[in-house]
């Protein structure tokens, strides 16, 4: 059954469309060289030795140990964010786990994983929070997500997903279990939610160290609509830069989710909003739409949204997640 939700909004964060409408929305096709791109950045990635460094003991509960931890991403730039490892035996699941825009300062509601005997790292990307501020990226998100907008090869955005593939790379190198699980080689997971979302989705399609990925209220799909749309957050100073810079166009199609889900070729539950103020509902739905076989759809009534029955709705995907990894990485 539909909520309505009461809101100060000068706008409808529902943009008017039933869920029906929303499983309509379209996937744009991509340019002509979206894959050549996205495999050089990829490429680029996998030759950065991550030289993965270990810091001090954060905190020991729910059967994990979380550690800092820093290791070399493309361009030069160390990430900084937090190892976790099963307090007892070895790692039999592993996990790459990104975040929303404005960083973390902390492990959080992310621990404890999806599934028990898991190792995970939770990466800061590069110029968001205080494990990765670097001196020439804005850590504030709606400069960041601005921030070398210019080109496909400077938009910070690549940079962030390469820190993603990097992510893995260290992960790997400092549980060598994880490489040894399966044949084939690692049978990792992926979670990220909003900003991390998107990132998700832009990085899946190329890395098949992945075998599996969740994806909350997804960003940066369907950037033709998007800019159409009323928003806040960082989609909002997108729009305005666009307005005044309409050559952006040619940049933002390389960073569509919902074109690189297109691309997607493992199991990946979506977790979509049919209300959300910051990242519009017709994109996070586009992002679902343009997955393949093994896509699964999780519909929340609200994203980005303080409300009534955000705790319960929280509780419930939650079980959804941990029920869609016991499944196809149990």
């Amino acid at each position: 059954m539909t909520v309505t939700l009461v809101h100060d909004f000068p706008f409808d964060p529902s943009y008017g469309r039933t869920l029906d409408d929303l499983l309509r929305i379209p996937v744009p096709g991509g340019p002509e060289d979206f894959d050549d791109f996205w495999r050089a950045q990829y490429r680029a990635a996998l030759e950065v030795a991550p030289e993965p460094e270990v810091g001090r003991l954060v905190e020991e509960r729910d059967g994990v140990r979380v550690f800092e931890v820093s290791y070399a991403s493309v361009g030069g730039v160390r990430v900084g964010g937090w190892l976790v490892l099963p307090a007892e035996g070895p790692a039999e699941h592993g996990f790459v786990i990104g975040h929303g825009y404005g960083g973390r300062d902390a492990v959080g509601p992310e621990v404890p994983l999806p599934l028990p005997r898991s190792a995970a790292i939770l990466p800061c990307v590069r110029g968001m929070g205080e494990r990765t501020l670097l001196p020439d990226v804005p850590s504030v998100s709606s400069e960041h997500v601005l921030h070398g907008i210019a080109s496909r090869e400077s938009y910070v955005i690549g940079g962030c997903v390469a820190d993603l593939w990097t992510a893995a790379s260290a992960l790997l190198e400092l549980v060598p279990e994880l490489g040894e699980l399966a044949d084939g080689g690692p049978r990792l997971g992926y979670l990220g939610e909003s900003f991390g979302g998107g990132l998700g989705a832009l990085a899946l399609p190329w890395d098949e160290r992945f075998a599996a990925g969740q994806l909350t209220v997804p960003t940066f799909g369907n950037h033709p609509l998007r800019l159409t749309l009323e928003m806040t957050g960082s989609g909002a100073a997108v729009r305005r830069h666009h307005a005044a810079h309409p050559e952006v166009a040619d940049v933002l199609p390389y960073f569509d989710a919902a074109t690189a889900a297109t691309r997607v070729r493992v199991p990946t539950l979506v977790a979509a909003a049919l209300f959300d103020p910051s990242v519009p509902p017709p994109g996070q739905f586009a992002v679902f739409n343009g997955l393949g076989d093994g896509r699964e759809l999780h519909v929340l009534e609200a994203g980005h949204f303080e409300w009534g029955g955000v705790d319960a709705e929280r509780d419930r995907l939650d079980g959804a997640v941990r029920k869609f990894f016991g499944r196809v990485l149990g």
